[in-house]
């Protein structure tokens, strides 16, 4: 069965070479993935490192070198010293991250998209894997001094060799799409005991079902709301209604785009079985397990991918706080931010914190201003969400509170409408022009809510005083009182 003309035609408008590349890669993984199950551990090992060097090669050519450099580096690293691995890869891949940005100013060649896209997962990848070593010799040092087996759950059993860290680093799987997975999640796969007895094909149609819906939405509404238009004159000649309006529409296309093919990179992983472990194990998207478990389960176990699962389309469209809606994009890098950046971030204060991780995480995707200005506004509107809950919301009743979080909801949308426009449009002066054609609108409520909190807070705290000065004065009437032995009222 072939497409119509017509679609084809407007696939390859909506679509760049590269995209379609990235689409061929995708769907080719799924199918080859049911036959990596056939293969022993050693043999699929080295078969997903050649084809993920043949995926690298074939795409990035000469730039090949800098993932293979950063691979290197950080080998190095951990055989120099485990005990201060996980801050030294940090700071080697997110340096050489900086280096790879800037390449032209030394006289070297621009990499190719691909090439960025597989240095990006390979930093996640890199520092994830200086971590797990370290806790790795952390765990064998408690257990000669303990003299038990250490209860670490999904811990390595031993260091990897540089032939172990290079298939990890160029499995095919997710080579450039993702999703992120530990050191452990691909040893796990390695050795997974019987995978042609594991869940296939069930859990890779369920998550492609709506991919067709997400790809024709995606590419309906972008033929109708190119991003393009907004960078032209005569789109701020448009009424404000308009231009407000179009911010929900090029997210709309961005959640599309991206809803398609992280579902697709997740039913790549799941052909393959990668990620694959008991429900009882309660594994976290990119951490994996939470609970002990045995490997050699029952056929009548229960499984899941949630290891490998990196989008929940329906909570990141309904969840109600723009904090929530971060938990549910990008689920495995989302994961990797919070254990590596945030948990180590060097501030104490949550919203700083916060800032600090939107930070590294606009530094990982670029050096575009537009990440800075979209992600850094997310601790606005966090502090925004924050200070309403506490000083209008508690003090509502259950249907008031109802109606509360439809309103929060609704500015979450178009709070994560507002900050996309950084994110695609790149540039400081198109995404300021564009803010600035809707009078920066989002930041201003924003900051009206955060004064409403303080406002409200301070109404509190000053009806908390005239109540203690009530009691505090009540209290000494009663005591002078029972000093000259009034009994009267």
């Amino acid at each position: 069965m072939t497409l119509p003309e017509g679609v084809i035609i407007i696939i390859q408008k909506a679509m760049s070479p590269d995209e379609l590349v990235y689409l061929g890669i995708l769907a080719a993984s799924i199918p080859v993935g049911f036959l990596f199950r056939y293969l022993s551990p050693p043999v699929k090992q080295g078969s997903a490192l050649l084809l993920g060097l043949c995926i690298s090669i074939a795409t990035c050519h000469i730039h090949t070198l800098h993932s293979l450099v950063t691979v290197i580096g950080t080998w190095i690293i951990i055989k120099s010293s485990w005990r201060h691995a996980p801050a030294v890869s940090l700071c080697w891949t997110f340096l050489y991250l900086l280096f790879f940005r800037l390449v032209t100013w030394f006289g070297l060649p621009q990499p190719t998209p691909f090439a960025n896209a597989i240095q990006l997962l390979l930093t996640l990848k890199m520092v994830s894997l200086a971590n797990e070593v370290h806790s790795f010799y952390i765990e064998k040092k408690k257990e000669v001094s303990s003299f038990a087996k250490s209860p670490v759950i999904g811990g390595l059993s031993q260091e990897p060799s540089l032939y172990d860290i290079l298939s990890y680093s160029y499995c095919y799987v997710g080579i450039m799409t993702g999703p992120f997975f530990r050191f452990q999640t691909y040893t796990d796969w390695l050795t997974q005991p019987s995978p042609l007895s594991l869940p296939g094909w069930e859990p890779c149609l369920q998550r492609l079902k709506l991919v067709p819906v997400y790809g024709a939405l995606f590419l309906a509404v972008n033929s109708v709301f190119p991003l393009s238009y907004v960078r032209t004159e005569e789109f701020l000649d448009q009424n404000f209604f308009y231009r407000f309006f179009y911010m929900v529409a090029v997210f709309f296309v961005f959640r599309m785009r991206f809803y398609s093919a992280w579902c697709g990179a997740e039913a790549g992983c799941i052909s393959s079985g990668l990620g694959c472990y008991p429900e009882k194990a309660l594994s976290k998207p990119g951490g994996g397990p939470t609970i002990n478990y045995s490997p050699d389960v029952p056929t009548e176990e229960k499984y899941d991918f949630k290891t490998i699962q990196n989008i929940d389309c329906y909570n990141t469209d309904f969840c109600v706080k723009v904090r929530h809606g971060m938990r549910y994009w990008n689920m495995t890098v989302q994961w990797w931010l919070h254990h590596y950046i945030y948990t180590n971030a060097p501030f104490k204060a949550y919203t700083l914190r916060a800032a600090w991780t939107m930070f590294i995480s606009a530094y990982w995707h670029g050096l575009h201003a537009g990440y800075y200005l979209s992600f850094l506004t997310i601790p606005l509107c966090i502090a925004a969400e924050s200070a309403m809950e506490a000083s209008v919301r508690a003090k509502l009743g259950p249907r008031g509170q109802n109606i509360f979080d439809w309103v929060h909801w609704f500015l979450k949308m178009r709070a994560y409408d507002y900050m996309c426009m950084g994110f695609v449009l790149l540039k400081a002066s198109d995404t300021i022009n564009y803010w600035m054609s809707i009078y920066f609108i989002m930041h201003v409520i924003a900051v009206c809510c955060i004064i409403v909190g303080m406002l409200f807070k301070g109404e509190k705290r000053e009806r908390r005083r005239g109540n203690n000065e009530e009691k505090t004065q009540g209290e000494k009437i009663e005591n002078i009182k029972e000093k000259t032995g009034d009994k009267t009222d």
